[in-house]
């Protein structure tokens, strides 16, 4: 039996036991796991995000998440967890991830960890019977409805809009519609409190995980957006779930800056067969 060290993030807050937590499995460059028992592996764990962090040799590590149900392309916040343990744990400055959306870094600024994912920009979505069956599954129709055009996932995902932040705390999505339409809905909303611009939450339960309680991918399209809209360079933004988290947002060109807090809140070694 192999055993590997093993840990239990909580990212985008800076309070344990809020934001999103993510487990992050530290591989070694040989280790071969098939697909199969990474997936148990993040089934066991039942997160919505584990991460397979494994050194590749030459500097860089490789870096791959699962939903207790499926990969993913692209997991900001499990980026950030894996992020925060190696620069916090080996003292890395920088760190370079090979990912199935291209080469990711994180760094430290401060007490923070700061990611860069590739931008997912918004275009409208003009579908009547989409907007409807989005109405019907959220509970509520929003103001406006669009999509995500260059969305790195395999699934792209749809942006509703809505007017208040108290439209977005209330919505109460029947999950099995949810499940019919694309790779999950972000709700949005302008802020109501002071040092928060925007709010949001996603739901993506065709990935196995209801609600997401904060989205790093997810502010990959909601930095462009409402930066344009606002008329701003950088965003505070809060995903308004159950267990909350706030991020920094600075688009840059194709690309989107993520800053957060994560705290470490369980260190051990997982046995693999």
């Amino acid at each position: 039996m192999t055993t590997r060290p093993w840990r239990i993030v909580d990212a985008f807050t800076s309070e344990a036991f809020a934001g999103n937590p993510a487990a992050v499995l530290l591989l070694e460059a040989g280790d071969e796991l098939s697909d199969d028992l990474q997936q148990r592996v993040a089934a066991e764990a039942n997160m919505s995000e584990t991460a397979f962090v494994r050194p590749r040799g030459d500097g860089r590590f490789d870096l791959r998440w699962f939903t207790p149900t499926t990969e993913v392309d692209l997991c900001g916040h499990a980026t950030l967890a894996s992020g925060h343990v190696l620069t916090t744990e080996d003292g890395l400055d920088e760190v370079r991830f090979v990912t199935r959306s291209g080469e990711l870094r994180a760094r430290r600024d401060g007490n923070r960890t700061v990611i860069d994912l590739p931008a997912a920009l918004a275009a409208p979505e003009v579908d009547d019977d989409l907007a409807g069956a989005v109405a019907e599954a959220l509970g509520a129709a929003p103001a406006e409805l669009l999509g995500t055009r260059n969305d790195p996932h395999d699934d792209r995902n749809l942006l509703a809009v809505f007017a208040q932040a108290d439209d977005v705390r209330a919505l109460a999505p029947n999950m099995a519609a949810v499940a019919t339409l694309a790779g999950g809905i972000i709700v949005t909303a302008p802020g109501d409190e002071e040092g928060v611009d925007i709010v949001s939450r996603y739901f993506t339960p065709q990935h196995g995980i209801p609600e997401d309680p904060v989205t790093g991918s997810a502010h990959c399209t909601l930095g462009p957006f409402w930066c344009e809209r606002l008329g701003r360079d950088v965003l505070r933004a809060a995903q308004v779930s159950a267990r909350g988290g706030m991020l920094v947002v600075r688009p840059d060109g194709d690309r989107v800056l993520l800053t957060g807090d994560a705290v470490t809140v369980v260190t051990g070694a997982l046995h693999l067969p």
